[in-house]
């Protein structure tokens, strides 16, 4: 991610590396009177001593023998370095030479607000506050962006939860359904759970292998389960298949209902 930060009239480039922000120092040149370049800040020996405990804290393979030498050097007349070579003696990561669309030389932000002071302890202190004030922009935009996903996500739920009502909840049998006389119990459970008899699905779904049941979810499973078990008790007891079907139509209506929100079931389908 690339952005952009104006600092005192100087537009000045800051880019995202493994998720750590670095500014470029070629940018923030722009704002030296007179002529001055990265390459005579890294002869400094403070500049060198600073980058090495930097590295030392925060680089895992950074390189302490040429280091060593680099440092040694340092601030010698005849010294000179440029940052590709520190970078590639050294394997420091703070310093980076990058081409392209916005290349040049970058540091990470930690570098970046040292080497401000070279510019001027004016610069510095501007630098930090807009580069603040990028981060406060950056962090309300994800709020923003967080807060539409949760809303998105909520709607979504709603309208998944009103789909299975409306695709898997039973709807109420009607008088003439209670009042018929079917063939099978089979029939029985799935007028009490689907509305329709296993011929009335597949004529309704002629294209469709299998049966009615094949086509059932895991709630419907289960809630069908239960319903052959109550019905067998209902028949024991003589009730005639008017008086069954609402009653099974209503457990089936209740457990269903139930079932969609049961976080078991849902563990179960995962």
């Amino acid at each position: 991610m690339t952005n952009k930060i104006d600092v005192q009239g100087t537009a000045i480039t800051v880019i995202s590396v493994n998720n750590e922000d670095y500014i470029s120092l070629t940018d923030m040149l722009k704002a030296k009177d007179g002529d001055f370049f990265i390459s005579d800040w890294l002869r400094n020996r403070n500049t060198i001593e600073f980058l090495g405990i930097w590295e030392s804290v925060h680089n895992p393979i950074f390189n302490y023998g040429e280091f060593a030498i680099i440092k040694s050097q340092a601030g010698l007349n005849s010294y000179k370095i440029s940052v590709k070579e520190w970078t590639e003696k050294t394997n420091a990561v703070g310093l980076k030479a990058t081409a392209g669309r916005y290349g040049g030389t970058y540091a990470h932000i930690d570098i970046a607000f040292e080497f401000g002071m070279w510019i001027s302890a004016e610069f510095k202190v501007y630098l930090i506050k807009e580069f603040k004030r990028l981060k406060q922009e950056e962090n309300s935009q994800l709020r923003l962006e967080w807060n539409l996903q949760r809303t998105l996500a909520k709607i979504n739920y709603c309208i998944h939860t009103d789909a299975i009502k409306e695709k898997i909840i039973p709807a109420a049998v009607t008088r003439e359904q209670a009042t018929a006389i079917y063939a099978s119990e089979a029939d029985i459970l799935n007028i009490a759970m689907f509305g329709m008899t296993a011929q009335q699905w597949r004529d309704s779904n002629p294209g469709k292998a299998g049966n009615i049941r094949d086509t059932a979810t895991l709630e419907q499973l289960v809630v069908l389960s239960n319903l052959e078990s109550l019905n067998s008790v209902l028949i024991h007891q003589g009730v005639s298949q008017s008086e069954r079907l609402p009653q099974l139509n209503r457990i089936a209506i209740t457990q269903m209902k139930s079932l969609i929100e049961n976080r078991n079931i849902k563990r179960l389908k995962q």
